[in-house]
């Protein structure tokens, strides 16, 4: 048997020799960029890489080492790809995003929608973003607001994405898929649940709470206080304070925001009942216009991936190469299509920077439907 110091040295020795031959690789890789740029050829060649990585598995002289070969070599041909991507940058050849930089996104002579009713926190984060003043409608519908920016009747929507506690707002991913609409801005409101009533009512008047279900979960410490408040689900918090302020009935109260008070005239009887303090929504501002702002710093976009191992790895991996910081990842299913899925990724960038375009370059031609849903 031999030492394994000697067998350590002729690792070292195969090692070196793999780097000197992966480094000529590359420049033969850097030369058929070259001739792509020249010709007009696309980088990917599916069907070609497919071919020759069957070739290579056979190889291998047993089936540990033929997976061994398909993984190392699929590897080795998405760092060429990547190397091909960034040289055809370099001779302009990138090609231009339809997306245009401005200062900054309309604020006067707009008009708004956002889902809900008047004092939701939809509501405030129009309000927040925008300003008071701003001239704005309120739909019943996440897809009614998409539809009305859609058709011109109201220039930016208002829609939540995530909540920190419960997760995203599914449908709406699934809506700016459907949708040619493009995020734009963001907004993020505290979810600063508090018990609201009629002016001078007092706690001991309280028999009845309305509040969405999960309002209701999410103070669930505080009503456990009061056992004797029968707690009743409603649509959303602002209409159960909405409920509350017409029905003048002192005995009945709503948990909803300090906003949704303000706006319907209800006293706060007790803030912040809530159990996590850091309970916020995220709210986008989405609008038809293709544009970003010149200093945006966060990139959204969506894509689908052929059901084959390593796809998503390698998506990911332009991210890496490229040194963008990756933010967010998210899966949904792809409608009519089982156990398929469609990823939502956040990153941060600026759609005119070079290493933005170079990922997004690759990541166009490696993956199905790749969407930019917004600069922002």
């Amino acid at each position: 048997m031999r030492d394994l110091l000697e067998l350590r040295d002729e690792i070292d020795e195969i090692d070196r020799q793999v780097v000197r031959l992966f480094e000529d690789r590359m420049k033969i890789s850097a030369e058929v960029a070259e001739y792509k740029i020249a010709n007009g050829k696309k980088v990917f060649d599916k069907e070609r890489e497919h071919a020759k990585l069957e070739t290579l598995r056979m190889l291998a002289s047993n089936d540990f080492n033929r997976h061994g070969v398909e993984e190392l070599f699929s590897q080795i041909m998405s760092m060429s790809r990547k190397l091909q991507y960034q040289l055809l940058a370099a001779h302009g050849a990138a090609g231009r995003l339809p997306f245009i930089a401005v200062d900054d996104i309309e604020r006067e002579n707009i008009r708004v929608v956002y889902q809900g009713v008047e004092g939701a926190y939809s509501h405030a984060a129009m309000r927040a973003y925008f300003g008071e003043d701003v001239n704005c409608f309120h739909v019943k519908k996440w897809r009614d607001a998409m539809e009305a920016i859609a058709e011109g009747a109201a220039d930016y929507a208002v829609l939540p994405i995530e909540n920190s506690s419960a997760g995203i707002v599914a449908d709406n991913y699934d809506l700016l898929v459907n949708f040619e609409n493009y995020i734009v801005g963001e907004q993020i409101i505290k979810c600063e649940h508090a018990l609201l009533g009629l002016p001078g009512t007092k706690l001991s008047d309280i028999r009845t709470v309305y509040s969405h279900q999960q309002a209701l979960s999410q103070c669930e410490e505080y009503l456990d206080r009061h056992r004797q408040w029968q707690l009743i689900p409603y649509d959303n918090t602002a209409r159960a304070a909405k409920k509350v302020a017409q029905e003048k009935d002192p005995s009945q109260a709503a948990i909803g925001s300090v906003f949704a008070a303000q706006v319907f005239g209800l006293d706060v009887l007790e803030e912040h009942i809530y159990y996590n303090e850091a309970n916020s929504t995220r709210f986008i501002i989405v609008t038809n216009q293709r544009v970003f702002r010149r200093d945006a710093g966060k990139i959204s976009i969506c894509f689908e991936l052929p059901h084959a191992s390593g796809a998503l790895y390698n998506i990911l991996s332009h991210f890496i190469y490229n040194n963008l910081n990756m933010n967010r990842i998210e899966s949904r299913p792809i409608p009519g299509r089982n156990w398929e899925y469609r990823f939502f990724i956040d990153f941060d960038g600026n759609l005119n920077d070079s290493s933005v375009k170079n990922a997004l370059r690759g990541i166009r031609e490696e993956a199905i439907n790749m969407k930019i849903l917004g600069n922002y």
